[in-house]
């Protein structure tokens, strides 16, 4: 198998180092060179075309978000930021991804050896996932990684029905690569009277607040970062933090979140794979699952317990996603009821919705 060819670029030679040796590590990453600044990492591609770019916003001479338009102006390559900046869920991250970056994620962890296996699992997932994104121009051994882990490991699995069908719906999505534009879309289409949402997508811990607000902003209904328990309400969307699993509970009529620590599952935290499981147990019939864009196969197990649960299940089809592994796989587990392109998601979650509801509610 041809290996993904990385170019580092970091003004620190600790983190660049840091990066070669966690990159190194997978027999899937080949580590072509390192450089300290954008000028420099400019003449090394001009040698040689790397297949994905890790780079730093903070650098002298030239900014990160300068060289990484610049990337995307002229020729295209996925780019990796990865910076101290997706910390805090800065508007400078946010840019990032404006400006073409395919993930933001945390400089490696320096921390406890658990940290530096969760770092060295997610640092080389996010850079083979993105070596699989064709960006488009801009205008203007094995891996040192911690046991894949299921969603038992926080939520055992649900046993028979979970209760029998209500008019009250409940909708939980899940995405990686390419999610935060297609999330975007997809809440962007939502009107104001849609059921309430629970979305977990994959991204770094703080960073899920500053996209929150961000398309709170842009759409009809109202979005969030989920705390603990918050109440998902029609026309409401609540978005799983950073580094934290997020489970749909009930009590009574009401459905809320729970947000719980633990391990990486299906090898993120958040995982998809536990919302799901989560909305099979307490929700059902009553849920309506879709799982988005993105590598690998998180959510797909979780699909397929929402399907046995009763739930309607959506996938996005190969042609809108930017990654189609999490779709795919839930298809070939038989856990999707039906592929759609991400512009017809919405309109199938309202018919879904719509046709629950009485006729004078629904009209």
């Amino acid at each position: 198998m041809k290996k993904v060819k990385v170019l580092i670029v970091d003004d620190s030679a600790l983190v660049r180092q840091t990066l070669s040796d966690i990159l190194s590590s997978d027999p899937r990453i080949e580590v072509m060179g390192v450089a300290p600044d954008p000028f420099i990492a400019a003449g090394k591609m001009r040698e040689q075309a790397p297949d994905v770019i890790t780079l730093d916003v903070e650098m002298p001479r030239m900014d990160g978000l300068t060289f990484l338009r610049k990337i995307m102006e002229q020729h295209p390559i996925p780019v990796v930021i990865c910076s101290s900046l997706a910390q805090g869920g800065t508007e400078t991250a946010m840019k990032a991804l404006e400006y073409g970056a395919v993930e933001v994620i945390h400089k490696p962890s320096v921390g406890t050896r658990q940290l530096l296996k969760e770092s060295t699992t997610l640092i080389c997932d996010t850079v083979v996932a993105a070596s699989r994104v064709k960006p488009k121009k801009k205008i203007a051994s094995q891996p040192l990684v911690q046991p894949k882990l299921s969603a038992d490991v926080i939520l055992s699995k649900p046993k028979g029905d979970a209760m029998l069908q209500t008019t009250e719906k409940v909708v939980v999505v899940g995405a990686s690569t390419g999610g935060t534009e297609a999330l975007k879309d997809f809440l962007e289409a939502m009107p104001e009277n849609c059921p309430g949402i629970v979305i977990v997508q994959h991204m770094p811990e703080g960073f899920t607040k500053a996209f929150s607000e961000r398309l709170n902003g842009l759409c009809r209904i109202s979005i969030k970062e989920a705390a603990i328990g918050d109440t998902v309400l029609p026309g409401h969307a609540l978005i799983a933090p950073g580094n934290r699993h997020t489970l749909l509970k009930r009590s009574g009529a009401r459905y809320y979140v729970e947000i719980k620590d633990g391990p990486l599952v299906s090898r993120h935290r958040p995982s998809v794979d536990v919302l799901f499981r989560s909305a099979a147990r307490y929700a059902g019939r009553n849920a309506v699952g879709v799982i988005m864009t993105g590598m690998g196969d998180d959510g797909a197990k979780g699909m397929l317990e929402l399907k046995e649960a009763g739930a309607w299940t959506i996938a996005q089809d190969e042609a809108s996603c930017v990654v189609f592994g999490m779709p795919a796989e839930a298809i070939k587990l038989g856990g999707v009821e039906k592929i759609l392109s991400l512009n017809a998601i919405p309109r199938e979650i309202m018919r879904v919705y719509t046709q629950a509801q009485p006729r004078e509610h629904a009209q």
